[in-house]
């Protein structure tokens, strides 16, 4: 997993209530278990037309939102069915960062096990956020991990909380492998321990 320090990016903005996973990747595409080529899937309901030509009017069909790393949304982003592929989906795309005033459960847990920043604003910030994306190719902002600011294209700093070891992990850039893997030495010891303890088992320490 990518480590996240700071992002400066395009931001799209997105202004609804209650995007839910299958909006975000459609039930159709759930059939691989790859985390690569959902890309061209996200908001594929959205960002399509029935015939498969792209809809001009969506933000991500649009310049210079094309290359967005950061997303505004509204009130409760990510919920419905619990599938990881709508983080896959978002990350594949480019979006290392989700900005909403809260998100549902499971998908916030999902993003932070993919690498992805969900970063909690109230909705009168994310209103804001929202204008100076219409900025267009100068709607950058910067998400600084380490300080926990959002900084918005006037250069005014935006704090938001994040739990201690979430903030570890993605500075890190440590998935739920990559944690386990940081007390390698000591699982080394232990199965070590075991073989001699227990050398008569032909267990999976043999």
């Amino acid at each position: 997993m990518d480590k996240f320090d700071t992002l400066t990016g395009i931001a799209a903005p997105l202004p609804m209530q209650n995007i839910d996973t299958d909006k975000i990747i459609p039930a159709r595409f759930l059939k691989t278990i790859k985390r690569t080529g959902l890309g061209v899937h996200l908001f594929d309901a959205l960002r399509y037309n029935k015939d498969g030509s792209e809809n001009p009017d969506f933000v991500l069909n649009q310049e210079p939102y094309r290359k967005a790393e950061v997303l505004i949304a509204y009130e409760n982003f990510g919920c419905g069915s619990s599938r990881e592929h709508a983080p896959w989906a978002l990350l594949d795309f480019g979006i290392r960062c989700v900005i909403a005033p809260d998100f549902a459960d499971i998908f916030f847990n999902n993003s932070f096990k993919n690498g992805i920043l969900p970063v909690r604003l109230p909705r009168a910030v994310c209103e804001q956020l929202v204008e100076d994306s219409k900025l267009g190719g100068n709607a950058r902002v910067t998400v600084d991990l380490q300080r926990q600011v959002v900084v918005r294209p006037s250069g005014e700093e935006i704090p938001f909380e994040i739990d201690p070891f979430r903030k570890h992990l993605l500075l890190n850039g440590l998935d739920d492998i990559g944690q386990t893997l940081q007390h390698d030495k000591a699982i080394d010891t232990f199965e070590d321990h075991k073989r001699q303890e227990q050398s008569w088992m032909p267990s999976t320490f043999a």
